[in-house]
């Protein structure tokens, strides 16, 4: 496989994330094995910013311990928090000055045989999701050509997940609105039950379920359900002369 053929399969992978057995864990995963395939780096992770709670590497393409501690480190400070904080691309190129700036995080990277690092913002307009770190060794950092190409896959795999969200939150939306539905029709079932069961109309019947689930604090779709299961239901519903409905097996 040429290079452009596996930079362009890279990228159909990046936008496919709207399938249904989608794992955004993997999709990282390999978003870092790609950047070590097609750019000259000697690792690369991927950090997200939930919410309020802090940076985590979630993606790591190596597991080794003296990576894992960078990782750990680069949390805390260094390049990745910056680009997360500013959406901006971050790197250690002025060593002296990243020295002065990040003095953690550079031991720990040298300690791992690093030499520098480029942090690339998970970005897309205003919205920061985290950020994609490169390291590099024997001094060399990427080239023009090499940092575009790691800002155009941060923004596909932030494009992707950004969809991915999206979809799940609808898919949420769809599943409560189902399961609303389905409850709806266990009530009406449950309603025509009573109905027959006690010679009373589907309005009267509808009243005592709702009367018997709130009198026990339950839910409704749970006492139509025993109705249905023919569990301890309900009597007939309660004359309008009553201030109690009676209830019976």
């Amino acid at each position: 496989m040429s290079r452009e053929q596996h930079i362009a399969r890279t990228f159909v992978y990046l936008a496919d994330t709207l399938v249904e057995d989608f794992d955004v864990a993997d999709f990282l995963q390999q978003m870092t094995v790609r950047c070590t395939e097609l750019l000259d780096v000697a690792g690369a992770a991927v950090f997200l910013e939930p919410s309020d709670s802090g940076l985590h590497a979630v993606a790591p393409h190596d597991r080794g311990p003296r990576l894992l501690e960078v990782l750990h480190g680069a949390c805390g400070q260094g390049p990745t928090r910056d680009a997360c904080r500013t959406g901006r691309t971050v790197t250690t190129e002025d060593l002296d000055a990243a020295a002065a700036r990040w003095p953690q995080f550079l031991r720990q990277l040298h300690a791992a045989d690093c030499t520098g690092a480029t942090a690339v913002p998970l970005r897309l307009r205003d919205d920061t999701v985290g950020s994609l770190l490169l390291l590099h060794t024997a001094g060399r950092r990427l080239n023009d050509g090499e940092l575009d190409l790691a800002q155009a896959l941060a923004r596909a795999a932030t494009i992707g997940l950004l969809h991915a969200r999206t979809h799940h939150q609808s898919r949420t939306v769809t599943e409560q609105l189902r399961g609303a539905l389905d409850s709806r029709v266990v009530v009406e079932q449950a309603k025509g039950l009573l109905s027959a069961r006690h010679g009373i109309s589907l309005d009267d019947a509808f009243a005592l379920l709702r009367h018997y689930a709130r009198s026990r604090r339950l839910l409704l779709s749970s006492v139509a359900r025993d109705v249905i299961e023919h569990q301890p239901v309900p009597g007939p519903a309660p004359s309008r002369s009553q201030t109690r409905a009676p209830d019976t097996p």
